[in-house]
């Protein structure tokens, strides 16, 4: 008789700021069924995106990795044979001790991002980095302009409850694609037009399946957002529509602000955003007459060489008005502050030398090609342990990254559960778990609440979790801390209890735990989180108490950031041999380099492409469909154009992260992509590169 089917509540672990309650129907100890949106969670609210509600052909996909393997051919060949689990952690430890001894510890690099968010399985491996002191690393590659942006205003990245979308009057979705990358927003603010008959804004770079929901749509410029949020400030200043009670209360220098807005007017602003003057004055008298309006900021505007800047000038629109005050007022970007999580034990921050260097993400290319100032000086990176990342595809400048790790004297360990780019590019690589194959604890970027995603069945193959293999390698390394000893859950009871948010116990089993903040605090209503307790419209941007401020300080040309918001033209801009504006947009059906391995999301996105506008293909001389190479100082890259008249024209979309191979030049997309930090703490300026696109030479 089969056993029956248990349905238990977990949670997506993606690089997603909704990280969804979700529900996963367990077939049996090697098998999962149906996953689905957990209705009971208020956020999440039972919807979640295909990709995911698909995760049974992820997990129990034919591609998985199930056995360790050793590199037999050459670097990046894809050529391995199988090895055991204690030959390859005993390999991994002995080249990691053999760099040390040569060079020092800091030439060892674990290096990691967000393929699971899970708290224990993507940060554990920060206990082994600070225990070793190997070197640092500056997270750079995603939230660090928008997080930057938004708390030089606030002091404190946090904001009014997202589900406060479904009783707002308005709802700004500003520089974000809900419909493809968070499927919540949309949840909530369909909710409230529905409900309440709220208008929803959509401003974005070209017409994306949100900015078409949107009752009205703004396609700006790339990088343009700054001059769009100073005219919009303008009119409400103009027309008396600027909450001065609340200014004079809640505000650093609303005066001098206004002075400075004063020839920011809808034209000036028009000529550098591309948009219409009515439709800035459109946008301008719906935030001018509307009380609860609620401000959700995306990631996508601020992946721009002035990305914090438009971040900070987008959210002063909502302290202009007022907006905070009320119940579906406000602007809000990411919770992260309201956790206060202790990850000492997750992260062995008992351990942590503030002296060992912090090598940017972002720069892995010319960290691997060994640049002096890249390096900050110290040893070359001969050494590589690579977990919940794929840098041979995400990472900008790919001609540098794949550079690197072609070296001979470089050692890389891979744990994966695909065989990625980089994987192919490793020495040895580890069969990892999926997140429904081992135990976590997640929060919510987007929300407000902390769920537990327990292990419902048995590894597929010899698959294990990074937690595993942080413990073995730290044996073989020979260091010790309380957390390697500790199971994931210890990890989690004990981090929950001596954060105040009781136990696991308590927390299995739910939807989730609720950590909201009260709605003064939420709104700010008793102060911001700034020394004066007032939003700041001329912040030091030197000072801003950034959640990733590096180490060494401010970079790129952070002393040329206006005093106030502004258009600040710092942008890699497009020029007589560089026609176009190239942003590298997330596709529907994937999410970063994740999901481009399952059939029904290959199916949706087809091939790469390029959106172009029709008058720029007929210029340039080729034809929608039509085989076109596009190309920087950086690279080139062969792809297949697609005319879209949905965006301005000199802009170019390329939607998703399509494996190297995918494209006919064996080049991905980012190779077109810069790695010069942004000012003021750093980033990766995803969306703003400048390019040619030419017909591609006719082949034999």
């Amino acid at each position: 008789m089969n056993k029956p089917v248990s349905s238990v509540f977990s949670c997506c672990p993606h690089d997603c700021p909704s990280t969804c309650a979700i529900v996963v129907d367990v077939l049996d100890d090697k098998t999962i069924g149906r996953v689905r949106g957990a209705k009971e969670n208020t956020y999440t609210a039972g919807v979640i995106c295909a990709k995911v509600a698909r995760y049974a052909d992820r997990t129990h996909h034919p591609d998985r990795l199930t056995q360790p393997l050793l590199r037999t051919g050459p670097k990046g060949s894809g050529q391995f044979r199988p090895i055991g689990w204690d030959e390859a952690l005993d390999r991994t430890a002995e080249a990691f001790i053999d760099a040390e001894r040569r060079l020092g510890s800091e030439t060892v690099w674990p290096y990691m991002y967000a393929g699971t968010m899970g708290l224990v399985q993507r940060d554990g491996i920060q206990r082994l980095r600070h225990a070793m002191k190997y070197s640092g690393q500056h997270n750079t590659i995603c939230t660090n302009m928008a997080w930057t942006g938004f708390v030089a205003g606030t002091g404190r990245l946090a904001g009014p409850d997202p589900r406060e979308m479904a009783v707002a009057d308005l709802v700004v979705i500003w520089g974000t694609n809900p419909v493809s990358t968070q499927v919540n927003v949309m949840t909530h603010a369909v909710m409230a037009r529905k409900n309440r008959g709220a208008k929803i804004v959509a401003i974005d770079i070209y017409e994306t399946d949100t900015v078409k929901q949107a009752d009205l749509g703004l396609v700006l410029k790339p990088g343009t957002d700054g001059a769009l949020a100073c005219a919009v400030m303008h009119i409400l200043f103009r027309d008396g529509k600027a909450d001065w009670d609340y200014l004079e209360g809640y505000s650093d220098r609303p005066h001098d602000l206004e002075a400075h807005l004063r020839q920011k007017t809808p034209e000036w602003a028009a000529a550098i955003t591309g948009l219409d003057v009515d439709q800035i004055e459109a946008f301008a008298r719906l935030a001018g007459d509307t009380k609860r309006a609620y401000y959700r900021l995306g990631y996508g505007f601020t992946r721009q060489r002035n990305g914090a800047h438009n971040m900070h000038a987008a959210a002063s629109i909502a302290t202009v008005t007022g907006a905070w005050k009320y119940e579906g007022g406000g602007a809000f970007h990411n919770n992260g502050a309201i956790y206060t999580l202790d990850k000492t034990m997750i992260e062995g921050l008992d351990v942590k030398d503030p002296t060992i260097r912090h090598l940017d993400q972002s720069r892995i290319g010319a960290i691997l090609e060994g640049d002096p100032g890249a390096l900050q000086g110290g040893p070359p990176v001969t050494a590589l342990l690579i977990q919940n990342t794929n840098p041979v595809s995400v990472a900008p400048e790919q001609a540098r990254v794949k550079r690197g790790f072609a070296r001979e004297d470089l050692f890389v360990t891979v744990h994966e559960q695909f065989m990625t780019e980089t994987a192919k590019c490793a020495d040895i690589v580890l069969p990892a778990t999926t997140f429904v194959e081992h135990d976590d604890v997640y929060k919510g970027g987007g929300h407000q609440h902390i769920i537990f995603g327990p292990k419902l069945i048995e590894p597929v193959g010899d698959s294990r979790c990074n937690h595993e293999v942080h413990k073995e390698l730290a044996t073989r390394l020979g260091v010790t801390h309380p957390g390697f000893d500790m199971s994931p859950r210890d990890h989690i009871d004990w981090m929950l209890q001596k954060s105040g948010f009781g136990t696991l116990a308590e927390l299995e089993g739910t939807a989730g735990l609720d950590c909201q903040p009260d709605f003064e605090t939420a709104h700010y209503l008793s102060g911001f989180d700034t020394e004066d307790g007032r939003f700041h419209f001329a912040p030091d941007w030197t000072t801003v108490p950034a959640p990733d401020r590096p180490p060494y300080g401010p970079v790129g040309p952070h002393a040329d950031i206006p005093e106030f918001p502004d258009y600040w033209p710092v942008l890699e801009d497009s020029d007589a041999e560089h026609p176009f504006r190239l942003a590298t947009s997330p596709a529907r059906s994937f999410l970063n380099s994740t999901f481009n391995e399952t059939a029904a999301s290959l199916d949706r996105e087809g091939r790469p492409e390029i959106l172009v506008h029709p008058d720029d293909a007929t210029k340039q001389g080729f034809a929608d469909g039509s085989l076109v190479r596009v190309g920087n100082a950086r690279g080139v890259v062969t792809l297949h154009a697609r005319c879209f008249d949905g965006l301005v024209r000199g802009v170019a979309i390329a939607e998703g992260i399509w494996p190297n191979d995918a494209y006919p030049d064996g080049n991905g997309i980012n190779t077109l992509v810069g790695a010069d930090p942004v000012a003021p703490f750093g980033g990766a300026a995803f969306h703003d590169n400048k390019v040619w696109i030419r017909p591609a030479e006719p082949t034999g």
